[in-house]
């Protein structure tokens, strides 16, 4: 294999395009995102080898089927364009799997030609007729952002193209989470139907990507954001929207407040205390309902669990390495438990990331739009006691020496990845125990003498 070398950034040493990146492409978040949607169909419109590995890393994360459609370039393609795959490869989907959506994703080479993906897609609408499946477009080129991009925005533009306004629903939330697991869905539809209020969360790929075994194959796994619901958006009371570093102008929840009036409260991820009383303080505000007693309850558990582990973990030093707002989450998680996060890393390039670490962990150094390579040397010049991220950073882990508890995604070395729940008082006490427990069990292989009592 060739390298290339790069020009010399003003803030790096001379390196080879062959890293390790600490991020995923931009179709792959979209793909996950319109993958939430109930009947529908990813579409990635460039070659087949996009489509195959973005199959690849999610079925090996989620461990189930996943069928992401592709137009297929061809280098003729390349050269005069793609319109004519891209109607072939909508008319071959609707045949094959009878969809209710197709999300239509653009990769590097279809952005990098020029292709007018819009009045490709609007073409094939008027040559198809009336009664077929909603098309939403999204532009997702892999040259700029991250996976994190690519999912806000196939999230706004599934609002912007579907989504209808009407008479206000007053007991009607939308909810737009951010790249958590099925199992986090879950927590996050239970909480917040147990306000009493009817949840309108998207994308919803629970089911879908964590669903039970199959008598015979389903071409379109059950489950996903019904397309009623989508439409229904614009009547809700509020939408909750949990991210920190996106734009609020390309956001789904931006779209809804900008097009409809829909008030937009925007959150982090629920992880920790701070964080999950914020998301249960809106939803008592919205529904004028307090805390359920089982939250509540949960909530003084984890109070205890926080004073039982407090002497295991205070002042031990964290790297903490991921999506951007799984990382800001963590670290505020970390800070708050006693943890000392030293190292906060992603390769997702916000402009937000280093204000918002400095929120929640001052004295904490931040990387942002780096790869492993990067991360590896700055952990060089500082001790950690245990990393949190994903399982791209296994090698990293090994060669210092550390537990990594894995969290986020992908996660491709231990199985159960769709059900690792970050979110919520339930999800931050098994976060809690699983942090405290890694310290713990490398605190007592690296003793020579061993003990079995803490």
């Amino acid at each position: 294999m060739t390298h290339t070398t790069l020009p010399v950034h003003p803030s790096r040493q001379a390196f080879t395009a062959a890293r390790n990146a600490c991020k995923m492409c931009t179709p792959l978040g979209a793909c996950l995102a319109f993958t939430g949607i109930e009947g529908a169909v990813p579409l990635l419109h460039g070659s087949q080898g996009c489509s195959t590995y973005i199959r690849r890393y999610l079925i090996s994360h989620f461990r189930e089927p996943m069928d992401i459609a592709s137009s297929n370039f061809s280098e003729q393609s390349a050269i005069f364009g793609g319109a004519d795959n891209l109607k072939t490869a909508l008319t071959n989907v609707i045949r094959s799997y009878s969809p209710t959506c197709v999300g239509v994703c653009t990769t590097c080479l279809s952005e990098t030609i020029g292709d007018n993906v819009s009045a490709i897609v609007g073409e094939f609408r008027k040559g198809a007729g009336d009664g077929g499946p909603a098309i939403v477009h999204a532009s997702t080129p892999s040259y700029y952002g991250s996976h994190f991009d690519g999912y806000i925005a196939a999230v706004r533009a599934i609002v912007e193209q579907l989504a209808q306004g009407g008479e206000g629903e007053a007991d009607l939330v939308n909810v737009i989470p951010g790249m958590v697991s099925p199992a986090d869905l879950r927590y996050i539809r239970e909480l917040v139907e147990d306000f009493g209020l009817k949840c309108n969360l998207l994308p919803d790929y629970a089911e879908r990507l964590d669903g039970s075994a199959w008598a015979e194959y389903q071409k379109i796994p059950a489950g996903g954001t019904p397309m009623a619901d989508i439409r229904r958006m614009g009547r809700a009371a509020a939408t909750l929207e949990m991210t920190t570093v996106a734009d609020f102008a390309k956001t789904g929840g931006g779209a809804l407040s900008a097009r409809f009036g829909v008030r937009r409260i925007g959150l982090g991820l629920p992880i920790g205390i701070d964080a999950t009383d914020a998301l249960c303080t809106a939803l008592q505000e919205v529904s004028g309902r307090p805390l359920p007693r089982r939250h509540a309850d949960e909530r003084g558990r984890l109070v205890d669990a926080y004073v039982d582990g407090h002497k295991y973990i205070a002042e031990k030093r964290v790297l903490i390495f991921g999506e951007e707002d799984m990382v800001i989450s963590l670290a505020g998680f970390a800070a708050e438990i006693g943890l000392k996060p030293v190292l906060c890393a992603s390769g997702g390039h916000s402009g937000r990331f280093a204000a918002e670490i400095a929120r929640v962990a001052p004295d904490c150094r931040t990387l942002d739009d780096v790869d492993f390579e990067d991360i590896a040397d700055a952990s060089g010049e500082i001790d950690v006691d245990v990393i949190l991220g994903n399982s791209k950073g296994y090698k990293l882990a090994k060669s210092l020496k550390r537990p990594l508890v894995r969290v986020g995604m992908p996660i491709h070395d231990r199985l159960g990845a769709a059900r690792i729940l970050h979110v919520g008082y339930r999800g931050t006490q098994q976060l809690f125990d699983r942090i405290a427990n890694a310290i713990l069990e490398h605190s007592q292989d690296s003793n020579e003498i061993g003990y079995s009592y803490l």
